[in-house]
């Protein structure tokens, strides 16, 4: 790679407004995060005797999770449409847009009336504000993600991007301290609360947003003429091939937390291994870990580069697959929450961590918001059902089911880690050093 390809990813020690466009789009993330994930905690707990009430637990858990995918289903819609105006008008536009969206749904997910009260209405409404929510969670992370990268300076674009990483795992602590606290309210508060709350994190969130300034790299493409008229339809002529690959690198992160987190809250309160307040208390505590794993890992990628990160990092999830099950069926709750801990901080922060980075450095600065939001997303599919699909590969074959699916995700992302080009590597750093030391530093970052 030469110079002239690395000026694309901003200036060389990055803009004044660095860490603060970081941290705002961190914010941004946390509340989005708190919305999205904080709805499979209540999928996995609540929703199937609240709006799908039956007989059967396990059939009132497939129908809930089934709504959790359709969120997830959607996320793609949202990734091509927030990637497309991204790359046309800006992704500072999508950031405000995103949030208000994600902020309306969630809130009105605390409103709805229950199936006791007004029948099928119910689960219809709820999927309705599902889809709005994936839909905004969709445009969120291109825009996000892509905003902290091309303000960052070219030897810290994982710190900064892992700072909006990190957003992902402070949601999900967020989001669960309130399950556990609202969990003593019982009745229908336990689980409406922690939605009516989160539009006080929208507020903020949205007065933060509004002060950042656009990137640096868009601008210079709309002075330049470069914008695309149709971003999609370029990226996927151009680049498909990054896109598919990014689709299985994103596949053993997202889908594999959809079985080692989403499905295992409900697998330990179906199985009578853990109660919610353990469940959450163990979320609680491997989010908070997370927190500074996803951050730690994100700023490895700078030292020695994302491939080889996501290569061992998906190597051991495989190995990691039939120990993570055999631990909490032990029902000793050390076990279980050395098992959620390791199953989240190593092997889905440390993918979460390089993505940050990796994704836009795959392709075209004019197609980055729309090719990375694209390969994000469409792997959101695969994870939106993972849970529905877990659970009848557990009615049929017992745990052994999701630990295979589990492997599976995990053996497609080491795949496609070792098919993916290296986009931070010996070349790239010393030439980044190279630039560092000849260019004067004009900001303070």
């Amino acid at each position: 790679m030469s110079k002239d390809a690395l000026t694309m990813r901003g200036p060389v020690h990055g803009t004044k407004d660095a860490k603060r466009v970081a941290i705002g789009s961190g914010v941004g993330a946390v509340i989005e995060t708190y919305d999205f994930i904080g709805f499979g905690t209540a999928a996995a707990l609540y929703f199937g005797t609240a709006f799908f009430p039956t007989g059967d637990p396990v059939t009132g858990t497939l129908a809930a999770f089934a709504t959790l995918g359709v969120g997830f289903a959607a996320r793609p819609l949202g990734g091509i449409i927030g990637g497309h105006l991204g790359d046309k008008v800006g992704r500072k536009p999508v950031l405000v847009t995103s949030l208000i969206l994600m902020g309306v749904a969630t809130f009105l997910i605390g409103l709805l009336p229950t199936y006791e009260q007004v029948g099928l209405l119910a689960p219809a409404l709820l999927v309705f504000v599902r889809i709005v929510q994936g839909l905004a969670f969709g445009a969120e992370w291109g825009g996000a993600i892509l905003m902290s990268y091309e303000h960052a300076p070219w030897k810290a674009k994982g710190k900064y991007t892992g700072i909006v990483q990190a957003g992902f795992p402070v949601g999900l602590l967020l989001a669960n301290l309130v399950f556990l606290v609202s969990v003593n309210l019982g009745g229908e508060l336990a689980w409406r609360v922690p939605f009516l709350a989160s539009i006080v994190l929208v507020v903020v969130g949205l007065i933060i947003r509004s002060k950042v300034p656009e990137s640096p790299v868009f601008d210079e493409v709309k002075d330049s003429g470069d914008i695309v008229k149709s971003p999609i339809v370029e990226v996927i002529k151009t680049d498909w091939r990054n896109i598919v690959k990014g689709i299985g690198l994103r596949v053993a992160e997202t889908a594999g937390y959809a079985v080692s987190i989403t499905y295992m809250i409900s697998y330990l309160h179906t199985e009578q291994l853990a109660d919610k307040t353990q469940t959450l208390v163990a979320l609680c505590i491997a989010s908070f870990i997370g927190i500074f794993a996803t951050f730690a890992w994100a700023r490895l990628t700078d030292k020695i580069g994302r491939r080889p990160v996501y290569i061992w990092s998906c190597a051991f999830a495989v190995l990691f697959a039939v120990p993570m099950f055999l631990m909490v069926n032990t029902g000793l709750f050390f076990f279980i929450i050395a098992t959620i801990a390791i199953s989240y901080a190593v092997c889905q922060n440390s993918l979460a961590g390089a993505q940050g980075a990796w994704f836009p450095e795959l392709f075209q600065a004019r197609t980055r918001a729309s090719g990375a939001s694209l390969a994000y997303q469409i792997s959101a599919m695969v994870s939106g059902f993972t849970p529905f699909i877990t659970t009848l590969l557990f009615v049929s074959f017992g745990w052994m089911g999701p630990a295979m699916l589990f492997g599976f995700y995990a053996a497609v992302g080491l795949w496609a880690a070792v098919a993916t080009r290296e986009t931070w590597g010996k070349r790239e750093r010393q030439l980044a050093d190279e630039a560092t030391k000849s260019t004067p530093n004009t900001v303070s970052v």
